[in-house]
């Protein structure tokens, strides 16, 4: 009996000391427990290579935020641009808000229609159709004559395109290129929608589509050989005094504020401007075997050319994918890119990837503004205006409506007692604001007197 309450009491303090060594010992992850054992105490943990890809290499890059904030607007104004291209196809001057609402997600608007065109007054107009009590939307005449305007200069700077596109042309191996490639990017080379129709008919010496989609270059023009970096480099050789080494295969390089230059990262920056390449406009068999350093500088090369041919010099990244097989460049285009900040710089902004030269911009935006930008950048402010000088666009509504009633009661026969509403309402721009109210205050007044 003694032994065996000695036995029990051994039990006792042997399960007491357990459970106080399990409470003191350390808790493991669940990870750390399944790595060792029976089946795992052969295996290491290996440190893991970080990846460097061109996916790190974007998200790790130095911003511009001039250049995003750009982006940003830009955005704004792609959207509202979408949404009167598909407006314009329809063949009444007005469209009911109810259609517009199934068209959001065609023109890429990601909220309510009705929030959507509320921000933007000076673009869009609502009212109620007079027939069918009804909501319905239609362009302002201020940006009514700003797209109009924009045609008329795409017309007169129809020479300029066409010179565009001769260079692009000369640029491709075969001188052919697709159409539809050609249409993708037709707003930055300052093309009409319909240039196939249009534009390339006038030009039967220089231009024949070939097959259904391909477009050849008949006759080229050895005065348009010359890439736009060749006058940079001619302007640095004669201003700065530099070596003909230094400058003959150089390009511009302004690097983002912020970027960080890593030891001998100048010397091999120095050796690579110098280093000779096969130029833009220079058809010759390109070898890639033993020359990468050079095929690849040779594709920068076109790259740099090709956004100096744009109108804004920028592109869609998507976009040069299609001219890879017609300029011969068999690299990755955005790896490219990425890696030459200092030329080229890749903006994420507007759910788009965007290339932009970077010393083409300034701190207020290109430094050589062509005329169709200048009419696209108005078209911008107006975006950017948002709800605001609004209050003033009520009382000219009035006035307008009420000359339009005087104007319909006048032409029913003879002269108007009213029509001297007219000559108010043709000069109200000469006029100051409060001094037009004033008069208005005035009007209605003579008005209750009558």
């Amino acid at each position: 009996m003694l032994g065996l309450a000695c036995d029990s009491h051994r039990l006792k303090s042997l399960g007491m000391f357990r459970v106080t060594s399990l409470q003191s010992a350390p808790s493991l992850s669940l990870n750390e427990i399944f790595w060792f054992g029976p089946f795992n105490s052969s295996l290491q943990r290996r440190w893991r290579k970080p990846v460097d890809s061109a996916q790190t290499r974007l998200e790790n890059r130095t911003r511009d935020l001039r250049l995003d904030k750009l982006m940003n607007q830009l955005k704004k104004l792609k959207l509202v641009l979408g949404l009167l291209e598909l407006m314009s196809k329809r063949r009444g001057h007005c469209t009911s808000v109810q259609l517009l609402s199934r068209w959001r997600h065609i023109a890429g608007v990601n909220i309510g229609i009705g929030a959507f065109l509320r921000k933007y007054p000076h673009i869009f107009e609502i009212y109620t159709h007079p027939v069918k009590r009804n909501l319905c939307c239609k362009i302002t005449q201020k940006m009514a004559d700003l797209i109009e305007e924009e045609a008329m200069v795409i017309r007169e700077c129809e020479a300029a395109a066409v010179q565009r596109l001769k260079k692009l042309l000369m640029m491709s191996a075969n001188g052919t290129l697709h159409v539809h490639a050609l249409w993708l990017i037709r707003r930055e080379l300052g093309l009409p929608d319909d240039f196939r129709n249009s534009v390339l008919p006038k030009y039967p010496d220089d231009f024949k589509v070939v097959c259904p989609n391909t477009l050849k270059l008949i006759s080229k023009d050895g005065s348009l050989a010359e890439a736009e970096v060749e006058r940079w480099r001619e302007k640095e050789y004669r201003e700065k005094w530099l070596s003909e080494t230094e400058t003959k295969y150089a390009f511009p390089i302004q690097f983002p504020t912020g970027f960080k230059i890593e030891k001998g990262f100048r010397e091999k920056l120095k050796n690579w401007q110098m280093l000779p390449y096969l130029k833009p406009y220079e058809n010759k068999d390109v070898l890639r075997v033993g020359n990468v350093q050079r095929f690849e500088k040779r594709a920068v090369g076109i790259l740099h050319e090709f956004l100096c041919l744009t109108v804004n010099k920028m592109v869609e990244v998507e976009r040069l994918s299609h001219f890879r097989r017609d300029f011969r460049m068999e690299v990755n285009v955005r790896e490219l890119l990425l890696k030459h900040p200092g030329i080229f710089y890749i903006s994420t902004k507007g759910n788009t990837r965007t290339v932009f030269l970077r010393e083409a911009y300034g701190k207020d935006g290109p430094i050589e503004p062509n005329p169709v930008y200048a009419v696209q950048r108005k078209m911008l402010d107006l975006v950017l205006l948002g709800c605001r000088d609004t209050k003033l666009m009520s009382p000219l509504k009035e006035l307008e409506e009420r000359c339009n009633k005087v104007r319909c009661s006048g032409s029913e026969g003879g002269p108007c007692d009213g029509d001297w509403v007219i000559p108010i309402l043709e000069g109200h721009d000469e006029q100051p604001t409060n001094g037009m109210f004033m008069e208005l205050g005035d009007l209605s007044d003579e008005d209750n007197e009558d």
